[in-house]
C-alpha cells in the first residue's frame, strides 16, 4: 500500500526540500515500493538458480523461534505470516480510510472500481477451476490468480504513466484496495487451518483491548507495540493466517482527525510503519518467497502442470477480462460512470495492471500446495503471468501516455492557460 506522493500537492510549512531525499520519503513513492520488490525477486530468482541455491534453501528453510508458545517456524513462514503482517497492517489502514474518507464511502464513484475487482477475482479463479478442473488437476489453487499486487502495480503506472489522469491511478488504487479485502476474506476462510477457539477468543478480547484504549485516546508505542505482538501470537495458535491480524488492528485505526490534530492516528502511524513495510517486510518476504527454478526444464515441466497454466492464464487473460468486462457491462447497464478524463484504453491498461499478481498470490501459492515441487511450478507461474500483464500494461498504457503527452504539447502551445493542459487530458476515448 502506498500512500500519495508529497511530490504533487502542495508541501505542509516547514517542509525541506532536503527531506525528499531521505530514505523514509524514498521508500514511500510508489516507484521505490514496487522497486523494491523487483530488486527482492530477483535476487530470490538468482540465488535459487545459481551454486548458492543450496545456501539460500538452508538459510529459508532453518527453523527459529519458540516451540512453547507454539511460534517456531522456518525463517521462510517467518517472513510470510510475521512480516508480511506488517504489509496487511498498512492494507488495513488504506481499507479503513477508503471506507471512511476515501471513494469507497461514495457508492457512485465507487461502483465501477468495486465491480472491476470482483470481475477480476472470480474470473481469474474460473480460468483456473476451468483448466485444472478438465484436467483432473489440484484445486486447491484456486484464489491465487485472484489476488493483485498494489506496490507493483502502482509503481509501474507510476513509471509509465507519468502524463496520465490522476483518476487512473485512483481507479487502480479503489480496484486493488477491493481486491485487498476480498483476499484477505479467502484467506481468512479457505487458508485457515483447524481453529482453536480459545485463541481466536483471546486475539479478539486483544483486539477489543486495543480499540478501547485507542478510543479513549491513550498514547504510547510501548502500550500498543506488545499488544500487537500478543494480538498476532494469539491468531497464529487460532490457526487463522496471522496477517489478518494486522488488516484488524489497521482497520481499528482512527482515519479522521480530531479538533487540534494535524493527522489522525491512522496518518500518523501509516507514515512511521509504511517504509518498514515496503524497505523491508514485503521485500524479505519476496526474498524467501520467489526463490524458484527456472531452468528450461522447469518451466517446462511448469506448463505441463494444469495448475501453473490455470495461474498464468488466471493472472494474464482472467484479470484482463474480467476487470475491463465488469467495468464495461457496469457503466453500459447501470446509472455508474467512467470518469471523463478516463478512456476505455486506460482501463484496458488497467486491467493489465491488475493482472499483477505477486506478493499475495505467492502467499495464497504457499497456503493452497504443500508439496514443495508443486509450490516453485505455482510460483513460476505467478510470475510469469505477472510479468506478461506488466509488459502488456506497459505497452497499452505507454502508448496512451504518449499520446497524452502528445496532446499536451499541443495545447500548451495553442494555450498556456491551465484549463487548456487539463483538457488535453480529456476525450481520448
Amino acid at each position: 500500500m502506498t500512500p500519495p506522493s508529497p511530490d504533487s500537492p502542495a508541501m505542509p510549512p516547514g517542509y525541506d526540500q532536503r527531506d525528499k531525499r531521505s530514505l523514509a520519503h524514498f521508500l514511500r513513492l510508489e516507484v521505490s515500493g514496487g522497486l523494491m520488490l523487483l530488486i527482492a525477486a530477483t535476487l530470490a530468482l538468482v540465488l535459487a538458480n545459481s551454486p548458492l541455491s543450496d545456501g539460500y534453501a538452508s538459510v529459508r528453510d532453518h527453523y527459529l523461534g519458540f516451540e512453547a508458545l507454539g511460534l517456531r517456524m522456518s525463517i521462510g513462514h517467518w517472513a510470510a505470516d510475521g512480516l508480511l503482517a506488517v504489509f496487511f497492517f498498512i492494507a488495513g489502514i488504506e481499507l479503513k480510510r477508503e471506507l471512511v474518507v476515501g471513494e469507497l464511502r461514495r457508492p457512485a464513484a465507487a461502483a465501477l472500481p468495486v465491480a472491476a475487482a470482483i470481475g477480476g477475482m472470480i474470473v481469474p479463479a474460473l480460468f483456473y477451476a476451468v483448466i485444472v478442473g478438465t484436467q483432473g488437476g489440484d484445486m486447491n489453487g484456486w484464489a491465487v490468480p485472484m489476488a493483485t499486487d498494489i506496490a507493483f502495480a502502482l509503481g509501474v503506472l507510476a513509471v509509465i504513466g507519468r502524463n496520465l489522469p490522476s483518476a487512473l491511478r485512483t481507479f487502480l488504487l479503489t480496484l486493488a484496495i477491493v481486491d485487498d479485502l476480498i483476499a484477505i476474506t479467502v484467506i481468512a476462510v479457505f487458508y485457515s487451518a483447524d481453529l482453536n477457539l480459545w485463541a481466536l477468543a483471546g486475539s479478539a478480547a486483544g483486539l477489543a483491548v486495543f480499540w478501547f484504549l485507542h478510543y479513549k485516546d491513550v498514547r504510547g508505542w510501548y502500550i500498543y507495540v506488545p499488544l500487537a505482538l500478543v494480538i498476532w501470537a494469539l491468531m497464529f495458535n487460532a490457526g487463522v493466517h496471522a496477517t489478518i491480524a494486522g488488516v484488524a488492528i489497521g482497520m481499528l485505526l482512527r482515519s479522521t482527525p480530531r479538533p487540534g490534530e494535524k493527522d489522525s492516528p491512522a496518518e500518523h502511524i501509516e507514515h512511521i510503519v509504511h517504509p518498514w513495510s515496503a524497505g523491508l517486510a514485503v521485500p524479505l518476504f519476496a526474498l524467501f518467497a520467489a526463490g524458484v527454478p527456472v531452468s528450461g526444464a522447469a518451466l517446462g515441466e511448469a506448463a505441463g502442470q494444469p495448475e501453473a497454466v490455470g495461474v498464468a492464464l488466471g493472472l494474464f487473460a482472467g484479470k484482463l477480462i474480467g476487470v475491463f468486462g465488469a467495468t464495461y457491462l457496469t457503466a453500459k447497464f447501470t446509472k455508474a460512470q467512467l470518469n471523463p478524463v478516463l478512456g476505455w484504453a486506460d482501463i484496458a491498461g488497467a486491467a493489465m495492471l491488475a493482472g499483477i499478481g505477486f506478493t499475495v498470490s505467492l502467499l495464497i501459492a504457499e497456503l493452497g500446495f504443500t508439496d514443495a515441487a508443486m509450490q516453485d511450478s505455482v510460483k513460476a507461474a505467478v510470475l510469469i503471468g505477472s510479468l506478461l500483464s506488466a509488459v502488456g500494461a506497459c505497452v497499452v498504457l505507454g502508448l496512451r501516455n504518449a499520446r497524452v503527452k502528445a496532446r499536451t504539447a499541443e495545447g500548451a502551445q495553442g494555450d498556456d492557460s491551465p484549463a487548456a493542459a487539463a483538457g488535453a487530458t480529456t476525450g481520448d476515448h
